[in-house]
């Protein structure tokens, strides 16, 4: 982990330099003594990513156009879709864990961590909301790191520590690289918590979110848990409503797939890990443009599990126009496909276990290779005048989603107290949550293929807020 800064412009409140001495001391000795991170952490895993999407790229083509050509090609895929649907069988039918919700003994110290970059809109009822949280009084500290904002987020903080005791302040410099995952970890060694629950500058959760989620962690081998994210503008337009669903299908699937011993995913808005478990895999990444899925791994393949929950949600802000969304998917899809590059020689040793490996390569199957070769597959297709052969795989990932999307608002529907039984609401948002889901071929696609060719430069690409709250 990088080492910290501090320059002389950097400000934060109630901050006693002896205590902030020894607990850096005590973070830098937990990283020495305890834990391993030697293969996680190597510089040179981080490199040469253009290459390695390259040779990828090369073997997906070139196995689709082969397989295009050859007349056992279209049995392959037949045998592919066979496994996958298998695999997808035992994911829907896998029962969901019981939620721990009651905490046996003291609630454990939590620091609520927000990076925020110029957010002037949203940072008033952020720090509103996160400092009035109903947990035992003084177990939880809040704390926002302000990356050296331009606007006037900075006056805004000043103001609200003077208000609210339990909040802290600390602003980066100027010159601090590292994005989000480098403010993180920048502030580390001055929290006190045992969990560590980060959130984004738009984010709005309920009062009881600390004492829902924490006692989850009672399980010794939840390294973090992740909540449902939901979107706080869903009626605004088709955008909006398809991301709604869109999220429901994402916890969905996460939790048949930690139901069935699969992997469970970090979103980013709504985290929360232990610090145990952050530390053992060398904290937060700053060589990659999405800490959360880069934490997921780093946490799977440190022997941690990663538990999600349909409530509490957070809500957030969903983007509203499909530029917005390009942009946003894009450096998801990239992330996400980046880490497979990263990580790609432990993954093929096992070592988070058979069911973990095997579900994220059926995850990496649909997900990146299947987007990757629709391309070729689709000009072989025009050229021989037939349907495309990797069709039976598009259409179990098409009939998976809406399976999925379908029962993901029905539960969310059913834990609200809605009428989880109004099937026609359901049907008609899932129909159009499938539509809106289509752009994730283009996006997987288009990524995967532009990084083979070009490297994307590592900055902190954010999301512009508005403000608003959820109905």
């Amino acid at each position: 982990m990088p080492a910290n800064s501090w320059p002389e412009n950097d400000s934060y409140n109630e901050l006693d330099p002896l205590n902030s001495l020894l607990s850096d001391i005590s973070v830098a000795e937990d990283l020495e003594t305890d834990v391993e991170v030697t293969d996680l952490s190597l510089p040179s895993r981080f490199q040469g990513r253009r290459r390695k999407a390259a040779l990828v790229l090369t073997m997906v083509w070139s196995g689709t156009i082969a397989l295009n050509l050859i007349s056992s090609g279209s049995l392959f895929v037949l045998g592919l879709t066979t496994i996958l649907s298998l695999h997808a069988l035992v994911i829907v039918f896998a029962k969901p864990r019981d939620k721990i919700s009651q905490m046996q003994g003291n609630y454990p110290h939590v620091s609520v961590l927000v990076a925020a970059k110029n957010e002037e809109a949203v940072i008033g009822n952020l720090v509103e909301n996160l400092c009035n949280l109903d947990y035992p009084d003084g177990n939880y500290e809040v704390w926002i790191v302000d990356d050296n904002s331009s606007d006037c987020t900075p006056q805004l903080l000043a103001k609200l520590a003077e208000e609210y005791t339990n909040l802290k302040v600390f602003r980066r410099s100027p010159t601090a690289t590292g994005g989000k995952s480098g403010a993180l970890n920048q502030i580390l060694p001055l929290t006190k918590g045992e969990i560590l629950a980060v959130f984004d500058a738009d984010a709005q959760v309920s009062p009881d979110m600390l004492q829902q989620v924490v006692p989850m962690f009672q399980r010794e081998k939840v390294g973090a848990v992740q909540v449902r994210k939901a979107i706080a503008n869903a009626k605004t337009n088709f955008w909006t409503k398809g991301q709604m669903a869109e999220m429901a299908l994402d916890t969905y699937m996460q939790q048949q797939r930690t139901a069935n011993g699969g992997i469970g995913e970090l979103r980013g808005n709504g985290q929360f890990v232990r610090r145990q478990a952050l530390l053992s895999c060398g904290g937060w990444n700053e060589e990659t443009i999405t800490d959360d899925l880069d934490l997921t791994l780093r946490l799977q393949l440190s022997d941690w599990d990663i538990d999600c929950t349909v409530f509490p949600a957070v809500y957030e802000e969903g983007v509203t126009s499909a530029s917005a969304l390009w942009h946003q998917r894009s450096r998801w899809a990239e992330g996400g496909y980046q880490r497979y590059l990263d990580y790609w020689d432990l993954i093929l040793r096992n070592r988070m276990g058979i069911r973990k490996t095997w579900d994220l390569l059926m995850f990496a199957i649909t997900m990146y290779i299947l987007p990757t070769a629709a391309i070729p597959d689709l000009i072989m297709a025009i050229v021989k005048h037939r349907l495309p052969l990797l069709s039976p795989i598009s259409s179990l990932t098409v009939i998976m989603s809406l399976n999925g999307m379908f029962h993901g608002l029905r539960r969310i529907r059913r834990d609200k107290g809605l009428r989880a039984s109004n099937y026609l609401v359901i049907v008609l948002q899932t129909l159009r949550g499938t539509i809106y889901m289509l752009h994730w071929f283009v996006v997987m696609s288009a990524t995967t293929a532009r990084m083979s060719v070009r490297s994307k430069r590592l900055k902190w690409v954010k999301t512009i807020h508005q403000g608003g709250e959820h109905s």
